[in-house]
């Protein structure tokens, strides 16, 4: 199951143009590069500077499945700034961000409305405005419960209360049991 930090991730990598490194060598290189120092990227990647250093020269070609993730996960986050940052710009003022999910979906409403907890299965646009507070409280290191609250906040407008026609007096969506998430620019 996807997190929505990693969700949002991998909706702006898709906007890479070029591909980012694959072998250990070559995602190392990249690293030490972008730190300035093995000593960085030993530290960051909790193994020995000595180990950093036979990577880069191609001594060690085969990382344990652990540290490969590691490292793929830290090359991706530093790779393409500017591509990354321009997805995010355009999601946030104009294009918006889709939100495709399966989860338990529910809203808290004056009595007698049919707020009961289901499974839903949605994909939805939500407008730049959402788009920018998901990537503003990603940035600023926001938990995924917070990610969570923030994505809920926008299903409760864009879909439950279709942008204040309906539903007026949805007091808050409940988003929990999240089986498929996926976040596409």
């Amino acid at each position: 199951m996807s997190t929505f930090g990693d969700g949002l991730e991998k909706a702006v990598q898709k906007a890479f143009t070029r591909p980012a490194p694959k072998s250990a060598g070559a995602q190392m290189r990249y690293l030490v590069k972008q730190l300035k120092g093995t000593k960085a990227v030993a530290q960051m990647l909790r193994i020995s500077q000595r180990t950093v250093e036979r990577y880069v020269k191609d001594q060690i070609k085969k990382p344990r499945p652990d540290l490969a993730a590691r490292m793929e996960t830290e090359v991706k986050k530093r790779w393409q700034p500017q591509i990354r940052a321009k997805a995010k710009q355009k999601a946030a003022t104009t294009g918006g961000i889709v939100i495709d999910t399966r989860a338990r979906l529910g809203y808290v409403a004056p009595i007698g409305s049919t707020d009961e907890d289901r499974i839903r299965h949605l994909t939805v646009a939500l407008p730049p405005r959402h788009a920018a507070r998901l990537f503003e409280a990603q940035e600023q290191g926001a938990s995924d419960d917070r990610l969570r609250e923030i994505a809920a906040e926008a299903l409760k407008e864009t879909y439950f209360q279709d942008g204040g026609r309906r539903a007026g007096s949805l007091e808050e969506v409940r988003f929990t049991d999240v089986e498929h998430l996926e976040f596409d620019l």
